[in-house]
């Protein structure tokens, strides 16, 4: 019966575009009247609902499109401990210390530490870091999946192989396949820093390996690689090879009902990417999608700022808007764009996997009969549905952009976020949440006129928003002190022990229409390897 109230309300609300008054039919219909007679303007669900009703909307329309049975408000409990609060946001925090010499000479990355908390179950975020073993440098990714986890996971486990081979001289790859064709161990490519909880696809393994060692054998065939390709060159082609290979793996007879499953899902769910390569030269960042990554340099006068190393790449980003315009007949210009998302449907605008938007629709027909007669497209997670105005693919491509950036003495540390992050830190917040929390120094700047003209009321708010900065920070991982303000600031900057509590006290079904998953890496760079 719920499920067919918020039917229904979203189907009003969608033809009449009112959203706010479809959301208070929704707050009733979801928590009877009587529950509010109980609160507060200031109660958990009143600062849910008024600071994320755009969430509640889409998150609505997404769960009763699944069918999926809503949480009503006896599920909830929002008086969680300070204890049970931290054991959530900690659990999956990872905190590396990087040896400061290797037999190269010194390390560009001092340490890092990273985190990640899921609102979507399972998590569709993925991250991934490795030292590069027979090329220089050291690798960061973070990975958003959207249409489950399954390509960004599988993006996760290969995108820094990819990388890595390409950077690599042609006389180790020699090695390597000298290894691979007498039987012999091979030599290690990458050092993995790997967190507990993260999942493999053991199963499709093998296949990985195989086609790896075929772009290798490309490489070998070219007069040109020689000492390898330069960071920028390397993600580029990168990125791009291990798309094809995602589409080429779906159509292809594989040896295993299973790998051919995972072929297909991995193709059809989508995953953006942003990977930052730090090596001696400076810092090099391939961005696909909306994930972001952000510089944190320390000024002379003792502020810090936030240096883009990314452009989000969405629909509203008008560079982006021209160049996928540009791709298609200009009787499309209308419609290959609208709502702000790639034919309505999708808003990253770069990504990899996503074939709906790539294929053909006849290659995406036969792909899908190809499928065993006892294997149902549903428990793939692969919904019967036609892109509208699908008319010149592809639409769609995981090209990255490239920036560079030669690291300064007032550089600092670096941060990768998933647009999670970013959905409630500007890239300025996080910089300065992070300079603090390293620094252990608050700065605060001198009233300015303006200032200094505010009401006795405004004054006081002012007051407490500076006092709320000076508040010791409770973690130690940086990635950690992210997530937890990310969620958790209230009105005056401060953090809020009731927002808190309320977002991470949500149940499964309802925590997708408040929140993304959220996963941040935060790189400290060895400020002696600076020229």
């Amino acid at each position: 019966m719920l499920r067919r109230s918020c039917a229904n309300i979203i189907e009003r609300a969608s033809r009449g575009r009112n959203i706010p008054n479809a959301l208070q039919c929704l707050s009733h219909a979801i928590f009877p009247k009587q529950a509010y007679q109980h609160h507060q303007p200031s109660s958990c669900w009143d600062l849910l609902s008024r600071r994320y009703e755009h969430k509640l909307s889409k998150g609505l329309m997404l769960a009763t499109q699944s069918g999926r049975q809503l949480s009503t408000h006896q599920d909830f409990d929002f008086q969680l401990s300070q204890a049970k609060i931290d054991s959530i946001l900690r659990a999956n925090e990872q905190s590396v210390s990087v040896p400061e010499f290797d037999v190269r000479g010194l390390r560009q990355v001092r340490k890092f530490e990273s985190n990640s908390l899921a609102a979507n179950t399972p998590n569709e975020d993925r991250r991934s870091s490795a030292t590069c073993l027979q090329a220089k440098g050291t690798l960061f990714g973070i990975f958003d999946g959207h249409g489950g986890w399954a390509c960004a996971q599988a993006v996760s486990e290969r995108l820094l192989y990819y990388i890595t081979v390409a950077m690599m001289p042609k006389r180790s790859l020699e090695e390597l396949e000298t290894c691979m064709e007498h039987g012999r161990p091979v030599p290690p490519v990458l050092q993995w820093y790997k967190h507990h909880t993260d999942f493999n696809y053991r199963d499709s393994a093998s296949l990985y390996v195989r086609h790896l060692r075929v772009f290798w054998q490309e490489l070998l065939d070219s007069h040109e690689h020689g000492e390898g390709m330069c960071p920028s060159d390397a993600m580029h082609y990168a990125f791009k090879r291990l798309d094809a290979d995602i589409s080429l793996e779906a159509q292809v007879p594989l040896s295993s009902d299973l790998m051919k499953s995972t072929a297909i899902q991995v193709a059809f769910a989508g995953s953006t990417a942003c990977v930052a390569h730090v090596g001696q030269e400076g810092i090099h960042v391939a961005n696909a999608g909306d994930c972001r990554a952000v510089l944190g340099a320390l000024e002379a006068d003792g502020t810090w700022s936030a240096v883009p190393l990314s452009q989000d790449h969405k629909c509203q980003n008008q560079a982006e808007l021209e160049r996928i315009r540009a791709q298609h007949p200009p009787s499309e210009r209308q419609t290959v764009v609208t709502d702000d998302r790639l034919l309505g449907v999708l808003m990253p605008s770069r990504a990899f996997g996503d074939m709906r938007f790539k294929w053909s629709l006849e290659l995406q027909r036969s792909i899908l009969a190809s499928l065993e007669s006892d294997v149902d497209p549903d428990s793939l997670s692969l919904y019967h549905y036609t892109l509208p105005n699908y008319l010149s693919p592809p639409y769609l491509d995981a090209a990255p952009e490239v920036i560079y950036h030669k690291v300064r003495p007032q550089d600092r540390f670096l941060i990768l976020g998933t647009d999670g992050l970013w959905d409630e830190l500007s890239s300025q917040e996080a910089v300065r949440l992070v300079g603090e929390h390293l620094s252990g120094v608050h700065i605060q700047g001198p009233v300015s006129q303006s200032e200094r003209q505010l009401r006795l009321g405004q004054l006081h708010q002012l007051l407490l928003k500076r006092q709320a900065r000076l508040l010791p920070a409770s973690d130690t991982n940086a990635a950690t002190h992210l997530i937890r303000h990310a969620l958790g600031t209230g009105e005056y900057g401060e953090l809020c022990q009731e927002r808190l509590a309320s977002m991470l006290a949500l149940p499964q079904d309802l925590a997708r229409m408040y929140r993304d998953d959220i996963t941040a890496i935060v790189v400290y760079l060895n400020p002696q390897t600076i020229d």
